[in-house]
Order: structure tokens, then C-alpha cells, then sequence
């Protein structure tokens, strides 16, 4: 009862107290702060943390810049003079990689591997544990992955000079989808005005989308110079290609795989899962 009771108040004291808010209302934590509360004293020594829980991010399948996002921020130091330095903002989950990886000797590494194991929902399975899902709970999983995705390859996709995101939205639908555009794939599908075409998919054309969405962010941070036609165009070469390559494994074209008879959003619903991201 005792360490229940520290685990708690360390908690409220410590992790939820260092928690930030974006202007998206989504939860982040500073890392520089989170290494205060997990009682290192130099970056040097924690960034090398840092690094070990981005390689187990990468290796499990999630986007590493969406969970570790690089920001700078302006310190002060002597005579009123200041000096840039690099800070991350952690998702929850990130936070839950750099406990597993810290120093589990330093007592709140060891309440933080706790605490960050029981908040945090685990965003990423195992093959194994994959295929045992249902169809619904295969669904829900990739398509956190197409939201997780989409907001790392809009944000590339802005530095890279995209402005038009319809037209370079549609240009990946296009080469994926054969000439079908995002309004094209709701007609076809019946769906409502508005209504999301990837709350409409099931987990194999969520699939195909995660892998457009993951390879075309991969080819846009190499691109050196911002240019808003090459992004675009890269988002419609990279679908035609995986397109071409489901059509030469001899898979199902995505424009021919089964509508769901129910929505992401009737399944979270069902769930009670509507305010998950």
C-alpha cells in the first residue's frame, strides 16, 4: 500500500506535473525536463538515452518523428546574453521508451517505468500479436498508424514547399488508386459528404496507405531543396508504384477491396474509443 501510495503522489508530482499541452489540445513532455525528473545531470548522458528509445521506436514500426519531435529553444546565460540548444518534444509513448532505456538503478527511472507502463497504451504489436486480432481491432490499429503517418508527412510536406495539400493529397491517391481522386473513393464507396475515406477501409487498404504514406515522407526528406511540383509528384510516383507492385504479387487493387459495413468511428463508438488520435 505504502509504494502505491509514493507511486501515486510521484505521479502527480513529477510526470503529469511536467506534462504540456499543444495548441491541439495533444499531450507532450519536454525531454530536458523529463531528464530532471529522472535525475540526470548532463545532456550528453541523455541523449544517448534518447537515441537507444528512438531505435526501439524505428524497430517496432512507429514514425520516429512523430513521437520525438526535434524543437529548438533559447536558453540565458551569463550577462543576459543566450545560446540556442535542442530539446525534444515526447509523445507518452516516446516517454515509455526512454524509461525502458534509462538507468533503472535511479529510483524514478525505475517509478517512471512503471508509471509509463501502466498509462501508456501500446501502440505497436508484434506480428504475432497482430494476427490475432479481429478484422475491427486490425482496422482501429492501422488506422492510428494512416493519422500518426499523415501528420509527419504534412509537416515534411510543408518544409518541402507544398501548400496546394489537395492537390498533393490526390496526387498519392491517384497513383495508388489509378486515376481516382479522394472524392473519387468516397463516390465509390457511398459514403456522406465529408466523411473520411480512411474511417471507411479495412485493414488491407490501410495497409497500402500506410506504406504511401511512411515511403513518400522517406523520399521527401531527401529531397534537398524546397519544391512544391517534385513533392507532389513524388507522392504520385510512390503510389503508382506500390500499386503496380500489389498488381505484379498478384494482390487485389485497392479500388476493388470490400467497403466495411461500419466506420472507424461506429467502431470506436462501440468501443468507447472516440477520443482516441
Amino acid at each position: 500500500m505504502y509504494k502505491e501510495n509514493m507511486l501515486e503522489e510521484y505521479q502527480e508530482k513529477t510526470f503529469e506535473d511536467i506534462k504540456h499541452l499543444n495548441e491541439l489540445g495533444e499531450e507532450y513532455w519536454e525531454a530536458r525536463e523529463l531528464m530532471e525528473a529522472l535525475e540526470y545531470k548532463r545532456w550528453d548522458k541523455f541523449i544517448n538515452v534518447i537515441e537507444s528509445a528512438k531505435i526501439a521506436c524505428q524497430e517496432s514500426g512507429n514514425i520516429i518523428d512523430y513521437h520525438f519531435s526535434q524543437v529548438g529553444k533559447m536558453i540565458n546565460i551569463a550577462k543576459g546574453a543566450q545560446r540556442k540548444i535542442i530539446d525534444y518534444r515526447l509523445s507518452r509513448y516516446a516517454c515509455y521508451l526512454i524509461v525502458q532505456n534509462a538507468d533503472a538503478r535511479k529510483k524514478p527511472v525505475a517509478l517512471g517505468q512503471t508509471y509509463f507502463a501502466v498509462q501508456t497504451r501500446k501502440m505497436e504489436l508484434n506480428e504475432e500479436e497482430y494476427h490475432k486480432l479481429s478484422e475491427d481491432e486490425k482496422r482501429l490499429y492501422r488506422r492510428r498508424q494512416t493519422k500518426d503517418g499523415n501528420k509527419v508527412l504534412y509537416k515534411v510536406a510543408k518544409e518541402k514547399g507544398v501548400k496546394n495539400f489537395d492537390k498533393f493529397t490526390n496526387a498519392g491517391y491517384k497513383g495508388l488508386y489509378n486515376g481516382e481522386t479522394a472524392n473519387d473513393i468516397a463516390k465509390r464507396k457511398g459514403l456522406r459528404y465529408r466523411e473520411d475515406i480512411l474511417d471507411n477501409m479495412g485493414s488491407v487498404e490501410l495497409g497500402a496507405n500506410i506504406f504511401r504514406i511512411t515511403q513518400t515522407e522517406a523520399l521527401l526528406e531527401k529531397q534537398k531543396e524546397p519544391n512544391e511540383n517534385m513533392a507532389t509528384d513524388t507522392h504520385y510516383k510512390v503510389g503508382k508504384v506500390i500499386r503496380e507492385t500489389m498488381e505484379k504479387l498478384g494482390s487485389t487493387m485497392p479500388e476493388d477491396l470490400p467497403t466495411p459495413k461500419k466506420s472507424i468511428k461506429e467502431l470506436e463508438k462501440e468501443k468507447g474509443l472516440l477520443d482516441s488520435k
